[in-house]
């Protein structure tokens, strides 16, 4: 070896990805042998260098016998050719590309596919001339790599490199940057691979874009154009022959070739560009203007906000992010300039890099599996000492710990869910289980909105629709839309509960009830009124008066949890709630209601857990639960009362008038602290053309469900309470049915088979089990904040909805079919191919997320197999699912949406007079046709999300907006006021129905219907 360079550098016939040492630059040749940069060459990409060995020429050390904490069963993937490199994995995880010396008559490298559950390899470039930085589409069937094959002498070169060899020669070499180096996609079906905006110069170090629609790549192409070159100097031009690389820059262009951007200006090579996961950053290296050092940069997908991530002082280079987003590895020789390691920053370069690797031998260009579980890179500590392509477990939760982010949980990505492996882009019954599958996964955790296994849950939709290669179209050029909601509530530090004799313990004694008002209640008297319950009497039971001729004005309202355990008393259940139990005591003029259990209720927690119902707004007196030993000290001080005697005899039948507690009065501070939330809606769009189209067809299904059950809407049986509700019915089948979709149209795009007038956006709908909460902020967000009424139409063509389509019997329901003229004709030409039993149901006022879309004046058509009796329960397991009607609801809902695509005109909206057959709401039997707005979270009504057309409240002149405070004298703050005075309600009986609207309280008379 020459006496500057202190390593063998054997005959390289490839991007020689190792530096020699700094040398000013006025001693570089023209073949950049001595320069870094040079050398260092492809960061996308580029394999590793042949190995250096030491004098006695010994084999490096077990690849796993070294201290690598975040790395396990580190183990040696490719071993065949002279060497490998570069590997990256494919949208899945189950495929690795990768460059490689191995190609009979060929010294140089070429492009190869390795299947990593079969260790089948095929070679994917054509076999001539020089190739580097492959990269596999979201989509999964092309692959993108820079060639050198199309020029004339490519053979020429190859004969001369093998002569070479034949004569033993061996020579220095390093990366020249071959002005004939052009970026290709190669399709996996055998075709020719296609020129990507070929130029001359040098195109190559390239990568799509999560979506698959941008390719981010190096290139010096405006130093050979003819007129861009006319403005270099003669100095540049001596440079350019001797230095190319001086002159390479970042390039974004679509996949189709067109739109090409120049992203960066700045002295030094920039190169190794890397799109961020959520598709809206890219990281790359850039080195010093002399070459000798370089650094981590990134900056915004159009070359805005610039960061500089390192500030090592050595040579920095192939960066790659993390599936979650926030950290990134990369290589650096800042050990000496021949050891180069593998270091890990978090993305905004705020932390110490954290060594990852300590090999003596090259460690370098990393590559994360799309779930972050795996990585692969380049390595020399193999038996041979070549470079060769190794695979090693990582520990990402270690990995943030030693930079000091929060765990990861709170990452953007949540790669936690793998993808499943190689579905086919037909709609499959088992690529429909292997999603239904990994959604009701015990990580997923029941997907309730707002928590780890919600985002865990979106993290997979999010990777799948960018492994299909739609586009993101959530917030900030990501897949996620996000939204606030109150998600429960939180005891404060504040809350006191006494008398003039004793002081009770917070959550021993007492606890308060989570719809409380919260603030101060003064000193007050404290009455006894049984249940607390006013229930007419029926033919089938006696009636109850709790109230009967007891004064509880300004006082305490002390009643017993539940309902008499009389016989038949199981009819005055809906009237036990404790909602309607504070109800009737605001109502009468109390200030407060004390709930105990009681001995006979056999509770295991005598204090009502602190949880939300499923109502957010509270009421405006205070409500607390007590123990049983509370209750007793306060009924024995007022009066020598007996607990347990007093429930014995209301539960026997009993007449027990409701009396004071005489001397007894309690103050109390309620200090409730609502939690807030996010959750996230994922979104995608399936562009047809150049530009997003005007009006799009909306696809949507509903990705929560209720977590672990702890929510009022549970139908979990005794001791089952708090599984997991796994929701593969409701709704992972309706999710599983929008992937597939998604892939199916996304296939078909991209094969030329499909082109419609209007894109297609696929949408994961997030806090629907909460009341719709993610299509309405998506809706709401798309319409005029000043109008909650105001349509949609103009940007969304028709929408359908998928909420439980896994348990198919007979038939498939589709409502809405009533709200557009269109539907018809577009389901029996939909349908007809597919022999499946479809139900048409005019009905457009659902329980789900169509609604949102619906009273925005969007036709909707929603997808529905049938309530069944493990609804809402731990028990709608993805095995009960039958997955062949799912594959076949998915194909219908997949015809009509290209249909609607490719419809030159937009279905018409038909407003429906009221729904035929109406959604079952308990015991109403009185009709006004107000639709309420389940996230209004505040005590002083019911806002309205709108009204059926003609309904009794539409006639009566209310619409979207409005909160209702009375109806028919009674006091409305919530729903379940709402609910209870409807049911109050004789039909045909006109009552007055009090709104408020722009701040002024109106009247309105309204006449209920009958709901049969």
């Amino acid at each position: 070896p020459a006496p500057a360079v202190p390593f063998q550098v054997r005959a390289q016939t490839g991007p020689l990805m190792y530096p020699s040492p700094r040398v000013p630059s006025s001693r570089r040749t023209s073949t950049r042998l001595a320069g870094a940069a040079g050398l260092l060459a492809v960061a996308c990409a580029g394999a590793a260098p042949p190995r250096m060995s030491g004098p006695d020429g010994a084999a490096p050390a077990n690849p796993q016998s070294r201290s690598e904490p975040l790395l396990s069963r580190i183990r040696q993937l490719t071993f065949e050719g002279r060497r490998s490199g570069e590997g990256y994995f494919g949208p899945a995880g189950r495929r690795i590309v990768f460059q490689s010396e191995r190609e009979p008559g060929n010294p140089f490298y070429q492009i190869y596919r390795m299947d990593l559950t079969t260790g089948d390899v095929e070679r994917v470039s054509p076999g001539i001339g020089k190739t580097t930085c492959a990269w596999i589409h979201p989509g999964g069937s092309r692959v993108l790599f820079a060639s050198t094959h199309a020029a004339a002498n490519a053979r020429a070169e190859q004969e001369e490199e093998l002569a070479r060899r034949e004569a033993g020669e061996t020579r220095r070499y390093a990366w020249d940057y071959d002005p004939d180096f052009d970026l290709y996609s190669s399709d996996l079906d055998g075709s020719p691979p296609r020129a990507l905006a070929a130029a001359p110069g040098y195109d190559a170090e390239a990568s799509w874009s999560p979506d698959g629609r941008t390719v981010v790549f190096a290139s010096n192409r405006h130093a050979y154009d003819p007129i861009l070159a006319s403005a270099l100097s003669a100095q540049d031009h001596e440079r350019l022959a001797s230095d190319p690389s001086a002159f390479i820059e970042l390039y974004t262009v679509d996949s189709r070739g067109g739109n090409l951007r120049r992203l960066t200006t700045s002295p030094g090579y920039d190169g190794g560009p890397f799109f961020s996961p959520d598709g809206s950053r890219i990281v790359w290296r850039r080195f010093s203007e002399d070459g000798v050092t370089a650094e981590i940069y990134s900056m915004k997908v159009d070359g805005s906000d610039v960061r500089q991530i390192t500030r090592l002082g050595a040579l920095s280079w192939a960066p790659f992010y993390h599936p979650s987003g926030d950290t990134i590895l990369f290589s650096t020789n800042l050990h000496g300039m021949g050891d180069f390691e593998l270091y890990l920053v978090d993305a905004e370069g705020r932390s110490e890099p954290v060594r990852v690797t300590r090999s003596p031998d090259f460690d370098g260009l990393p590559a994360f599996s799309p779930d972050g579980s795996v990585l692969a890179w380049t390595s020399q500590r193999g038996a041979n000492g070549r470079s060769q392509i190794f695979l090693a477990d990582w520990d990402a939760a270690a990995s943030r710990r030693a930079l000091g982010l929060p765990g990861l949980e709170t990452a953007q990505v949540a790669p936690l869910l793998p993808l499943p492996r190689d579905t086919a882009a037909a709609i499959d019954a088992v690529d429909l289980r292997a999603h239904v599958d990994a959604l009701t996964s015990d990580v997923a955790e029941g997907r309730l909105t707002g928590t780890r296994g919600e985002r865990i849950a979106a993290s997979y939709v999010a990777r799948s629709f960018r492994a299909y290669g739609l586009e993101p179209a959530g917030d900030g050029n990501t897949f996620f839309q996000q939204f606030g909601f109150t998600a429960g509530v939180a005891l404060g530090a504040n809350s006191q509960l006494a008398s003039a004799d004793a002081s009770f313990t917070v959550e021993r004694d007492w606890r308060p009830l989570a719809f409380s008002r919260v603030g101060e209640v003064e000193a007050s008297p404290v009455v006894f009124a049984g249940y607390g319950m006013v229930v007419p009497e029926t033919v089938d039971a006696p009636g109850i008066d709790s109230y009967a001729d007891l004064d509880v004005t300004d006082k305490w309202v002390l009643v017993l949890r539940y309902a008499p355990k009389t016989e038949g008393g199981w009819r005055h259940r809906r009237h036990a709630s404790l909602r309607y139990k504070a109800m009737l005591a605001r109502d009468r003029g109390a200030r407060g209601l004390l709930v105990v259990s009681g001995p006979r209720s056999k509770v295991r927690d005598p204090l009502v857990p602190l949880a939300f119902d499923a109502s957010l707004a509270g009421t405006s007196i205070a409500a607390v639960s007590i123990s049983d030993d509370t209750a007793r000290s306060l009924l024995g001080s007022g009066g020598g009362h007996d607990l347990d005697s007093l429930q014995r005899d209301l539960d026997a039948g009993e007449t027990v008038p409701g009396f004071p507690l005489e001397g007894v009065h309690l103050r109390a501070r309620i200090d409730l602290r609502l939690q807030r939330s996010a959750g996230r809606n994922v979104i995608g769009r399936l562009r047809m053309g150049e530009e997003p189209s005007e009006r799009f067809v909306l696809v949507g299904a509903h990705l929560d469900h209720l977590g672990r059950g702890k929510n009022a809407t549970s139908l979990a049986r005794a001791g089952e309470e708090h599984e997991i509700h796994r929701g593969a019915d409701d709704n992972a089948s309706g999710v599983a049915a929008v992937l597939e979709m998604a892939q199916l149209l996304a296939d078909a795009r991209d094969a030329g088979r499909l082109a419609g007038a209007r894109d297609v956006v696929f949408a994961a709908w997030s806090g629907e089990e909460l009341g719709l909460l993610g299509s309405k902020h998506f809706a709401d967000g798309l319409g005029n904040p000043d109008d909650p009424h105001a349509s949609l139409s103009s940007s969304i063509a028709a929408y359908l909805n998928l909420d439980m389509v896994g348990r198919m019997e007979h038939e498939l329901y589709l409502y809405g079919a009533g709200s557009s003229s269109a539907w018809p004709g577009l389901i029996e030409r939909a349908s007809a191919p597919l022999g499946l039993a479809v139900a048409p149901r005019d009905d457009s006022f659902l329980p789900t997320d169509a609604t949102s879309f619906y009273l925005k004046r969007v036709p909707v058509l929603s997808a529905f197999t049938g309530v069944h009796e493990d609804y809402h329960t731990p028990r709608d397991l993805a095995d009960r699912l039958n997955y062949g009607g799912l594959r076949d609801v998915a194909r219908l809902m997949a015809r009509l949406s290209e249909s609607l695509a490719r419809l030159e005109s937009t279905p018409d909206y038909r407003a429906m007079k009221r729904p035929r057959r109406a959604v079952p709401r308990g015991a109403l039997r009185a009709y006004l046709g107000s639709i309420p707005d389940y996230a209004y979270d505040r005590a002083d009504g019911v806002r309205l999300s709108g009204v059926a057309e003609g309904a009794p409240v539409e006639r009566a002149g209310l619409r979207a907006g409005d909160v209702v405070v009375e109806l028919a004298g009674r006091k409305v703050e919530n729903i379940y006021d709402y609910t209870f005075a409807i049911e109050s309600l004789e039909i045909g009986e006109p009552v007055v129905i009090v709104i408020r609207r722009d701040g002024e309280r109106r009247a309105h008379e309204v006449v209920p219907e009958s709901r049969d």
